[in-house]
Protein backbone atom coordinates (compact mmCIF):
# COMPACT_ATOMS: atom_id res chain seq x y z
CA UNK A 1 0.00 0.00 0.00
CA UNK A 2 1.41 3.61 -0.11
CA UNK A 3 2.40 5.38 2.28
CA UNK A 4 0.80 8.21 3.66
CA UNK A 5 4.48 9.99 3.68
CA UNK A 6 4.18 9.95 0.28
CA UNK A 7 4.40 13.94 0.06
CA UNK A 8 2.69 16.94 -0.21
CA UNK A 9 -0.39 16.35 -2.10
CA UNK A 10 -1.31 20.22 -3.82
CA UNK A 11 1.43 21.34 -6.42
CA UNK A 12 0.83 24.69 -4.26
CA UNK A 13 3.11 23.39 -2.12
CA UNK A 14 6.45 22.59 -4.01
CA UNK A 15 5.74 23.57 -7.49
CA UNK A 16 3.66 27.08 -7.72
CA UNK A 17 3.73 30.11 -5.71
CA UNK A 18 6.42 32.08 -4.28
CA UNK A 19 7.96 30.97 -0.79
CA UNK A 20 7.47 34.28 0.89
CA UNK A 21 3.83 34.60 0.08
CA UNK A 22 3.10 31.05 0.49
CA UNK A 23 4.46 31.68 3.71
CA UNK A 24 1.55 34.06 4.60
CA UNK A 25 -0.97 31.43 4.56
CA UNK A 26 1.00 28.86 6.93
CA UNK A 27 -0.44 28.00 10.07
CA UNK A 28 1.77 29.37 12.33
CA UNK A 29 1.12 33.06 10.54
CA UNK A 30 -2.68 31.94 10.60
CA UNK A 31 -2.68 31.35 14.48
CA UNK A 32 -0.61 35.00 15.59
CA UNK A 33 -3.11 36.46 13.54
CA UNK A 34 -5.84 35.43 15.68
CA UNK A 35 -4.26 35.95 19.25
CA UNK A 36 -3.20 39.38 18.20
CA UNK A 37 -6.76 39.49 17.14
CA UNK A 38 -7.32 38.07 20.92
CA UNK A 39 -4.46 40.38 22.45
CA UNK A 40 -6.32 43.53 20.99
CA UNK A 41 -9.92 42.93 22.52
CA UNK A 42 -8.21 42.30 25.91
CA UNK A 43 -6.31 45.16 25.62
CA UNK A 44 -9.15 47.42 25.04
CA UNK A 45 -11.53 45.87 27.26
CA UNK A 46 -8.37 46.53 29.81
CA UNK A 47 -8.57 49.85 29.40
CA UNK A 48 -12.61 50.36 29.49
CA UNK A 49 -12.62 48.40 32.79
CA UNK A 50 -14.36 45.59 31.40
CA UNK A 51 -11.74 43.30 32.40
CA UNK A 52 -9.13 43.63 34.94
CA UNK A 53 -6.36 45.55 33.67
CA UNK A 54 -3.88 43.13 35.40
CA UNK A 55 -6.06 40.61 33.22
CA UNK A 56 -5.09 42.47 30.41
CA UNK A 57 -1.77 43.11 30.75
CA UNK A 58 -0.95 39.62 31.32
CA UNK A 59 -3.23 38.38 28.27
CA UNK A 60 -1.03 40.80 26.12
CA UNK A 61 2.02 39.34 27.43
CA UNK A 62 0.82 35.72 26.35
CA UNK A 63 0.50 36.87 22.81
CA UNK A 64 3.43 38.63 22.69
CA UNK A 65 5.42 35.70 24.11
CA UNK A 66 4.32 33.41 21.20
CA UNK A 67 4.00 30.75 24.52
CA UNK A 68 0.94 29.93 22.66
CA UNK A 69 1.75 27.05 20.60
CA UNK A 70 0.60 25.26 17.51
CA UNK A 71 1.04 21.97 19.19
CA UNK A 72 -1.06 22.93 21.56
CA UNK A 73 -4.23 23.91 20.01
CA UNK A 74 -3.92 20.94 17.86
CA UNK A 75 -3.81 18.77 20.91
CA UNK A 76 -7.37 20.76 22.05
CA UNK A 77 -8.94 21.15 19.19
CA UNK A 78 -9.06 16.94 18.90
CA UNK A 79 -10.73 17.15 21.58
CA UNK A 80 -12.90 19.86 21.36
CA UNK A 81 -13.79 20.30 17.99
CA UNK A 82 -13.65 23.59 17.61
CA UNK A 83 -10.72 25.75 16.23
CA UNK A 84 -11.51 28.74 17.98
CA UNK A 85 -11.71 27.50 21.46
CA UNK A 86 -8.77 25.79 21.12
CA UNK A 87 -6.50 28.99 20.61
CA UNK A 88 -8.48 30.62 23.48
CA UNK A 89 -7.87 27.81 25.44
CA UNK A 90 -4.16 27.38 24.67
CA UNK A 91 -4.07 31.15 25.51
CA UNK A 92 -5.90 31.16 28.66
CA UNK A 93 -3.01 28.56 29.91
CA UNK A 94 -0.31 30.82 29.24
CA UNK A 95 -2.01 33.70 30.76
CA UNK A 96 -2.73 31.78 34.12
CA UNK A 97 -5.10 33.22 36.18
CA UNK A 98 -5.70 35.89 33.60
CA UNK A 99 -6.77 33.28 31.71
CA UNK A 100 -10.28 33.49 32.73
CA UNK A 101 -10.83 36.95 30.21
CA UNK A 102 -9.54 35.46 27.58
CA UNK A 103 -12.42 35.48 24.65
CA UNK A 104 -14.84 37.97 27.16
CA UNK A 105 -18.33 38.67 25.48
CA UNK A 106 -16.72 37.34 22.09
CA UNK A 107 -18.23 35.25 19.50
CA UNK A 108 -15.84 33.09 17.48
CA UNK A 109 -16.32 35.28 13.53
CA UNK A 110 -14.77 37.96 15.84
CA UNK A 111 -11.76 35.90 15.88
CA UNK A 112 -11.52 34.59 12.82
CA UNK A 113 -12.98 37.31 10.45
CA UNK A 114 -10.63 40.08 11.42
CA UNK A 115 -7.56 37.83 11.84
CA UNK A 116 -8.75 37.18 8.02
CA UNK A 117 -8.93 40.62 7.35
CA UNK A 118 -5.42 40.91 8.79
CA UNK A 119 -4.15 38.56 6.05
CA UNK A 120 -6.24 40.15 3.51
CA UNK A 121 -4.82 43.52 4.11
CA UNK A 122 -1.22 41.80 3.82
CA UNK A 123 -2.46 39.97 0.94
CA UNK A 124 -3.67 42.98 -0.98
CA UNK A 125 0.22 44.70 -0.14
CA UNK A 126 1.78 42.09 -2.05
CA UNK A 127 -0.67 42.07 -5.16
CA UNK A 128 -0.35 45.82 -5.06
CA UNK A 129 3.54 45.53 -5.18
CA UNK A 130 2.74 42.92 -7.92
CA UNK A 131 0.58 45.00 -10.12
CA UNK A 132 3.40 48.02 -10.41
CA UNK A 133 6.01 45.92 -10.80
CA UNK A 134 4.46 44.41 -13.96
CA UNK A 135 3.38 47.88 -15.14
CA UNK A 136 7.09 49.86 -14.89
CA UNK A 137 8.45 46.72 -17.21
CA UNK A 138 5.49 47.33 -19.69
CA UNK A 139 5.78 51.26 -19.76
CA UNK A 140 9.91 50.58 -19.97
CA UNK A 141 9.26 48.00 -23.10
CA UNK A 142 6.65 50.89 -24.41
CA UNK A 143 9.46 53.34 -24.00
CA UNK A 144 12.37 51.20 -25.83
CA UNK A 145 9.84 50.76 -28.57
CA UNK A 146 8.02 53.50 -28.61
CA UNK A 147 8.60 53.71 -32.82
CA UNK A 148 9.16 50.03 -33.42
CA UNK A 149 7.01 49.85 -36.36
CA UNK A 150 4.67 46.57 -36.55
CA UNK A 151 1.32 45.58 -38.17
CA UNK A 152 -1.75 46.10 -36.11
CA UNK A 153 -4.42 42.37 -36.19
CA UNK A 154 -7.76 42.48 -36.06
CA UNK A 155 -9.67 38.82 -36.36
CA UNK A 156 -6.10 37.34 -36.46
CA UNK A 157 -5.67 39.18 -40.13
CA UNK A 158 -3.59 42.37 -40.44
CA UNK A 159 -5.35 45.98 -39.62
CA UNK A 160 -2.83 49.03 -39.77
CA UNK A 161 0.20 49.90 -38.75
CA UNK A 162 1.35 50.70 -34.50
CA UNK A 163 4.58 50.44 -32.83
CA UNK A 164 5.36 47.44 -30.46
CA UNK A 165 5.58 50.17 -27.73
CA UNK A 166 2.22 51.44 -28.23
CA UNK A 167 0.92 47.76 -27.63
CA UNK A 168 3.03 47.68 -24.55
CA UNK A 169 1.20 50.72 -23.08
CA UNK A 170 -1.78 49.09 -23.94
CA UNK A 171 -1.19 46.55 -21.62
CA UNK A 172 0.13 49.23 -19.10
CA UNK A 173 -2.40 50.95 -18.94
CA UNK A 174 -5.05 47.75 -18.11
CA UNK A 175 -2.57 46.74 -15.34
CA UNK A 176 -3.21 50.22 -13.03
CA UNK A 177 -6.32 49.95 -13.85
CA UNK A 178 -6.58 46.87 -11.92
CA UNK A 179 -4.28 48.91 -9.23
CA UNK A 180 -6.91 51.69 -9.09
CA UNK A 181 -9.58 49.20 -8.43
CA UNK A 182 -7.65 47.35 -5.56
CA UNK A 183 -7.19 50.56 -3.51
CA UNK A 184 -10.76 51.16 -4.41
CA UNK A 185 -11.57 47.82 -2.28
CA UNK A 186 -9.29 47.77 0.05
CA UNK A 187 -11.16 49.80 2.57
CA UNK A 188 -14.42 47.21 1.80
CA UNK A 189 -11.87 44.18 2.36
CA UNK A 190 -9.41 45.05 4.84
CA UNK A 191 -12.56 44.58 7.27
CA UNK A 192 -12.94 42.98 10.56
CA UNK A 193 -15.92 42.79 13.16
CA UNK A 194 -16.16 42.43 17.45
CA UNK A 195 -19.60 42.54 17.53
CA UNK A 196 -20.84 39.46 18.97
CA UNK A 197 -22.97 36.53 18.05
CA UNK A 198 -25.32 38.26 15.74
CA UNK A 199 -23.58 41.61 15.03
CA UNK A 200 -25.72 43.69 17.37
CA UNK A 201 -22.82 44.10 19.80
CA UNK A 202 -24.47 43.18 22.99
CA UNK A 203 -22.61 40.81 24.33
CA UNK A 204 -20.07 43.69 25.38
CA UNK A 205 -22.97 45.82 26.59
CA UNK A 206 -22.90 49.69 26.02
CA UNK A 207 -19.13 49.87 25.68
CA UNK A 208 -19.91 47.95 22.21
CA UNK A 209 -19.38 50.51 19.68
CA UNK A 210 -15.79 51.72 21.35
CA UNK A 211 -14.57 48.10 22.05
CA UNK A 212 -15.11 47.55 18.33
CA UNK A 213 -13.74 50.70 16.96
CA UNK A 214 -10.73 50.50 20.04
CA UNK A 215 -9.73 46.87 18.94
CA UNK A 216 -9.83 47.81 15.03
CA UNK A 217 -7.76 50.82 15.70
CA UNK A 218 -4.98 48.58 17.35
CA UNK A 219 -5.09 46.26 13.87
CA UNK A 220 -5.29 48.76 11.35
CA UNK A 221 -8.29 47.22 10.32
CA UNK A 222 -11.90 49.33 9.81
CA UNK A 223 -14.85 47.79 11.32
CA UNK A 224 -17.73 46.32 9.14
CA UNK A 225 -20.75 48.63 9.78
CA UNK A 226 -23.72 46.21 10.05
CA UNK A 227 -22.07 42.34 9.93
CA UNK A 228 -24.11 39.19 11.15
CA UNK A 229 -22.27 37.18 13.08
CA UNK A 230 -19.40 37.05 10.27
CA UNK A 231 -18.21 39.83 8.01
CA UNK A 232 -20.53 40.10 5.30
CA UNK A 233 -19.13 37.81 2.20
CA UNK A 234 -19.90 39.99 -0.47
CA UNK A 235 -16.39 41.65 0.51
CA UNK A 236 -14.38 38.36 -0.37
CA UNK A 237 -15.83 37.60 -3.42
CA UNK A 238 -15.88 41.41 -4.41
CA UNK A 239 -11.97 40.47 -3.68
CA UNK A 240 -11.91 36.94 -5.47
CA UNK A 241 -13.48 39.02 -8.63
CA UNK A 242 -10.67 41.61 -8.53
CA UNK A 243 -8.71 38.25 -8.42
CA UNK A 244 -10.36 36.95 -11.83
CA UNK A 245 -10.01 40.31 -13.41
CA UNK A 246 -6.02 40.39 -12.95
CA UNK A 247 -6.16 36.85 -14.34
CA UNK A 248 -7.90 38.21 -17.19
CA UNK A 249 -5.44 40.51 -18.35
CA UNK A 250 -2.37 38.50 -17.64
CA UNK A 251 -4.34 35.84 -20.02
CA UNK A 252 -4.47 38.30 -22.63
CA UNK A 253 -1.02 39.79 -21.84
CA UNK A 254 0.54 35.66 -21.89
CA UNK A 255 -1.53 35.20 -24.83
CA UNK A 256 -0.60 38.06 -27.15
CA UNK A 257 3.78 36.75 -26.50
CA UNK A 258 2.55 32.92 -27.79
CA UNK A 259 0.61 34.50 -30.80
CA UNK A 260 3.33 36.43 -31.40
CA UNK A 261 5.93 34.16 -30.68
CA UNK A 262 4.64 31.37 -33.51
CA UNK A 263 6.86 30.43 -35.95
CA UNK A 264 5.16 31.84 -38.78
CA UNK A 265 5.25 35.17 -36.82
CA UNK A 266 8.29 35.47 -34.37
CA UNK A 267 8.05 39.08 -33.38
CA UNK A 268 9.36 38.16 -29.93
CA UNK A 269 10.59 35.46 -27.76
CA UNK A 270 10.41 34.37 -24.39
CA UNK A 271 13.73 34.13 -22.85
CA UNK A 272 15.68 30.88 -23.41
CA UNK A 273 18.45 29.44 -21.70
CA UNK A 274 20.33 27.71 -24.78
CA UNK A 275 22.94 26.28 -22.36
CA UNK A 276 20.83 24.26 -20.20
CA UNK A 277 17.05 24.78 -21.36
CA UNK A 278 15.20 22.44 -23.26
CA UNK A 279 12.02 22.83 -25.26
CA UNK A 280 10.92 19.04 -25.83
CA UNK A 281 11.60 15.71 -24.92
CA UNK A 282 11.80 14.35 -28.72
CA UNK A 283 11.83 17.79 -30.81
CA UNK A 284 15.44 19.39 -30.25
CA UNK A 285 14.09 22.37 -31.94
CA UNK A 286 11.60 23.33 -29.53
CA UNK A 287 12.27 27.15 -28.38
CA UNK A 288 8.40 27.01 -26.37
CA UNK A 289 6.88 29.98 -24.66
CA UNK A 290 6.67 28.15 -21.50
CA UNK A 291 5.55 31.17 -18.86
CA UNK A 292 3.43 32.62 -20.56
CA UNK A 293 1.60 29.34 -21.37
CA UNK A 294 1.72 28.57 -17.69
CA UNK A 295 0.62 32.04 -16.99
CA UNK A 296 -2.29 30.89 -18.69
CA UNK A 297 -3.27 28.03 -17.38
CA UNK A 298 -2.67 29.22 -13.74
CA UNK A 299 -4.88 32.99 -14.51
CA UNK A 300 -7.77 30.20 -15.88
CA UNK A 301 -7.69 28.69 -12.34
CA UNK A 302 -7.70 32.28 -10.52
CA UNK A 303 -10.74 32.63 -12.75
CA UNK A 304 -12.33 29.74 -11.27
CA UNK A 305 -12.11 30.79 -7.41
CA UNK A 306 -14.12 33.79 -8.00
CA UNK A 307 -16.96 31.90 -8.25
CA UNK A 308 -17.24 30.07 -4.63
CA UNK A 309 -17.14 33.09 -3.09
CA UNK A 310 -20.12 34.62 -4.90
CA UNK A 311 -21.56 31.49 -3.95
CA UNK A 312 -21.09 31.77 -0.08
CA UNK A 313 -23.09 35.13 -0.16
CA UNK A 314 -26.03 33.06 0.08
CA UNK A 315 -26.20 32.66 4.08
CA UNK A 316 -28.86 31.27 6.73
CA UNK A 317 -29.92 33.98 8.54
CA UNK A 318 -27.25 35.54 10.49
CA UNK A 319 -24.62 32.78 9.41
CA UNK A 320 -23.88 29.16 9.13
CA UNK A 321 -20.87 27.06 7.80
CA UNK A 322 -21.01 26.80 4.47
CA UNK A 323 -18.05 29.41 3.53
CA UNK A 324 -16.25 28.48 6.32
CA UNK A 325 -14.47 25.12 4.70
CA UNK A 326 -14.06 26.55 0.89
CA UNK A 327 -12.51 30.08 2.27
CA UNK A 328 -9.82 27.70 3.79
CA UNK A 329 -8.49 26.57 -0.09
CA UNK A 330 -9.99 29.44 -2.33
CA UNK A 331 -8.28 32.11 -0.56
CA UNK A 332 -4.84 31.29 -0.15
CA UNK A 333 -5.01 29.13 -3.42
CA UNK A 334 -6.12 32.58 -5.36
CA UNK A 335 -3.67 35.03 -3.23
CA UNK A 336 -0.43 32.61 -3.96
CA UNK A 337 -1.57 31.76 -7.58
CA UNK A 338 -2.30 35.56 -8.83
CA UNK A 339 0.86 36.77 -7.36
CA UNK A 340 2.71 33.61 -8.93
CA UNK A 341 1.19 34.62 -12.57
CA UNK A 342 2.07 38.78 -12.29
CA UNK A 343 5.27 37.82 -11.03
CA UNK A 344 5.84 35.51 -13.80
CA UNK A 345 4.03 37.80 -16.88
CA UNK A 346 6.82 40.66 -15.28
CA UNK A 347 9.59 38.12 -16.06
CA UNK A 348 8.54 37.37 -19.41
CA UNK A 349 8.04 41.33 -20.38
CA UNK A 350 11.65 41.82 -18.52
CA UNK A 351 13.44 39.54 -20.54
CA UNK A 352 11.68 39.68 -23.73
CA UNK A 353 13.40 39.22 -27.08
CA UNK A 354 11.58 41.23 -29.67
CA UNK A 355 12.60 41.32 -33.07
CA UNK A 356 11.79 45.16 -35.30
CA UNK A 357 13.33 43.41 -38.33
CA UNK A 358 10.27 40.26 -38.56
CA UNK A 359 8.03 43.21 -37.48
CA UNK A 360 9.16 45.43 -40.60
CA UNK A 361 8.80 42.50 -42.48
CA UNK A 362 5.84 41.35 -41.99
CA UNK A 363 4.40 45.11 -42.46
CA UNK A 364 5.72 45.18 -46.25
CA UNK A 365 4.33 41.80 -46.91
CA UNK A 366 0.97 43.28 -46.57
CA UNK A 367 1.95 44.93 -50.28
CA UNK A 368 0.25 48.25 -48.55
CA UNK A 369 -2.63 47.09 -47.69
CA UNK A 370 -1.94 48.27 -44.38
CA UNK A 371 -1.80 51.44 -45.04
CA UNK A 372 -5.24 51.40 -47.19
CA UNK A 373 -7.68 53.63 -44.61
CA UNK A 374 -5.41 56.70 -45.36
CA UNK A 375 -6.00 56.19 -49.04
CA UNK A 376 -9.57 56.18 -48.69
CA UNK A 377 -9.82 58.41 -46.61
CA UNK A 378 -7.57 60.98 -48.82
CA UNK A 379 -9.84 60.07 -52.16
CA UNK A 380 -13.31 60.83 -49.92
CA UNK A 381 -10.80 64.28 -49.05
CA UNK A 382 -10.61 65.25 -52.91
CA UNK A 383 -14.10 64.52 -53.86
CA UNK A 384 -15.35 60.43 -54.05
CA UNK A 385 -17.78 59.58 -51.84
CA UNK A 386 -16.83 57.40 -48.83
CA UNK A 387 -18.51 54.23 -49.82
CA UNK A 388 -17.19 54.51 -53.56
CA UNK A 389 -13.73 54.50 -52.31
CA UNK A 390 -13.91 52.08 -49.55
CA UNK A 391 -15.51 49.90 -52.39
CA UNK A 392 -12.73 50.79 -54.64
CA UNK A 393 -10.46 49.44 -52.45
CA UNK A 394 -12.15 46.57 -51.23
CA UNK A 395 -11.58 45.14 -55.12
CA UNK A 396 -8.06 46.29 -55.61
CA UNK A 397 -6.71 44.63 -52.59
CA UNK A 398 -8.07 41.24 -53.66
CA UNK A 399 -5.32 38.80 -53.66
CA UNK A 400 -2.58 41.36 -52.35
CA UNK A 401 -0.71 38.85 -50.68
CA UNK A 402 -0.31 37.17 -53.94
CA UNK A 403 -0.01 39.87 -56.71
CA UNK A 404 1.49 43.26 -57.21
CA UNK A 405 1.49 45.65 -54.24
CA UNK A 406 -1.47 47.85 -53.65
CA UNK A 407 0.66 51.46 -54.80
CA UNK A 408 1.46 49.85 -58.61
CA UNK A 409 -2.85 48.91 -58.60
CA UNK A 410 -3.65 52.04 -57.45
CA UNK A 411 -1.19 54.46 -59.39
CA UNK A 412 -2.80 52.15 -62.92
CA UNK A 413 -6.20 52.76 -62.17
CA UNK A 414 -7.94 55.58 -63.46
CA UNK A 415 -10.63 55.62 -60.90
CA UNK A 416 -7.56 56.40 -58.59
CA UNK A 417 -5.56 59.08 -60.74
CA UNK A 418 -8.74 60.74 -61.12
CA UNK A 419 -8.23 62.14 -57.89
CA UNK A 420 -4.28 61.02 -57.09
CA UNK A 421 -0.99 61.47 -58.52
CA UNK A 422 0.99 58.35 -58.54
CA UNK A 423 3.36 59.80 -56.33
CA UNK A 424 0.65 60.88 -53.57
CA UNK A 425 -1.07 57.13 -53.91
CA UNK A 426 2.81 55.79 -52.75
CA UNK A 427 2.88 58.36 -49.96
CA UNK A 428 -0.26 57.65 -48.46
CA UNK A 429 0.44 54.34 -48.18
CA UNK A 430 3.71 54.91 -46.40
CA UNK A 431 3.18 53.32 -43.00
CA UNK A 432 5.54 56.22 -41.59
CA UNK A 433 2.80 58.58 -40.55
CA UNK A 434 0.24 56.15 -38.82
CA UNK A 435 3.33 54.39 -36.78
CA UNK A 436 4.39 58.38 -36.01
CA UNK A 437 1.34 58.73 -34.69
CA UNK A 438 1.28 55.88 -32.24
CA UNK A 439 5.11 56.67 -30.94
CA UNK A 440 3.11 60.17 -30.03
CA UNK A 441 0.34 58.03 -28.41
CA UNK A 442 2.39 55.96 -26.58
CA UNK A 443 4.30 58.92 -25.35
CA UNK A 444 1.78 60.29 -23.87
CA UNK A 445 -0.11 57.36 -22.38
CA UNK A 446 3.56 56.66 -20.56
CA UNK A 447 3.92 60.19 -19.28
CA UNK A 448 0.51 59.95 -17.85
CA UNK A 449 1.01 56.55 -16.22
CA UNK A 450 4.26 57.59 -15.07
CA UNK A 451 2.93 60.18 -13.23
CA UNK A 452 0.50 57.77 -11.83
CA UNK A 453 2.92 55.43 -10.43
Amino acid sequence: MPSDEAGPLCPLEFRYGRPEVRALFSRELRLRRALRVEGALAETQGELGLIPPEAAKAIARAVAGEGVRLARVDELEASLRHDVMSIARALAEEAGAAGAWVHFGATSADITDTALALELQESLRVLRADLTGLAVVLLDLAERHRATAEVGRTHGQHAVPQSFGYKAAVGAAEVLRHRQRLDELTPRVAVGKMAGAVGTGAGFGPNAAEVEARVMHRLGLAADEAPTQIVGRDRIAEFTNLLALIAGTCERLATEVRNLQRTEIAEVAEAFDEAHQVGSSTMAQKRNPMLSENVTSLARLVRAFALTPLENMAQWHERDLTNSANERIVLPHAVVLADDILAKLARVFRELSVDPVAMERHLAASGGGAMTERLMLALTAKGLPREDAHELLRTLTRDLASGEPLAARASADPRVVRWLTPAEVVDLLDPREYVRAATEKTDRVVARLRAEL
